[in-house]
């Protein structure tokens, strides 16, 4: 099954409590949703594989390495379907996972995941707080700077822009584009 945007955002809630890591998960949604738009695949699939993506966050939290590992479990109890399930698993390829990204669904959450919380970061530290006025310049500023968002791992973006054969920038662009309409659901 394929939930609706409500069903998965209460099983989102069901699990996850912190208001910060349901931010993350609706700004994982909407980029989502508008990379399946430019790729002209199904947004409503796209934005509930973002939305799930970090299920199990909170219940891994002491032991990360499990992250990605629990998720399953839970999708299939709720009988979710198994695309999504395999989405889910790949996003942490490399790091708690050894499932690989294999196609533009995974890739793409792959990498937006790192990067919505660098571009979020990125606004926030901004005069207006704001996405609205937020360039590419200003994020790419703050990539050089290792201390700044140092919980990013610029490496998997990188890779994930690879993976997608997008140029980094489009990709970073692309991203900032798709949060700004959601700055005020994800705590901005």
């Amino acid at each position: 099954m394929i939930p609706t945007r409500e069903q998965a955002l209460e099983l989102v809630k069901k699990y996850n409590k912190e208001e910060s890591h349901i931010h993350h998960a609706i700004a994982v949604e909407n980029a989502m949703r508008h990379f399946a738009q430019l790729y002209h695949e199904d947004p409503d699939l796209w934005g509930i594989a973002g939305l799930l993506h970090d299920i199990d966050w909170e219940m891994t939290t002491e032991t990360p390495e499990k992250h990605c590992h629990v998720a399953p479990d839970l999708l299939r109890e709720a009988g979710i379907d198994e695309d999504i399930i395999h989405a889910v698993q790949s996003h942490g390829f490399g790091i708690c996972s050894d499932v690989e990204p294999s196609n533009n669904l995974e890739k793409t959450l792959f990498t937006i995941d790192e990067l919505t919380g660098l571009i979020i970061t990125a606004g926030l530290v901004r005069p207006s707080k704001s996405l609205a006025d937020l360039e590419l310049k200003s994020v790419k500023k703050k990539w050089k700077d290792k201390a700044f968002a140092r919980g990013v791992n610029r490496e998997i973006i990188k890779q994930g822009a690879e993976k997608m054969n997008m140029p980094l920038d489009d990709v970073i662009n692309e991203t900032i584009i798709a949060l700004r309409p959601v700055e005020k659901e994800i705590g901005m």
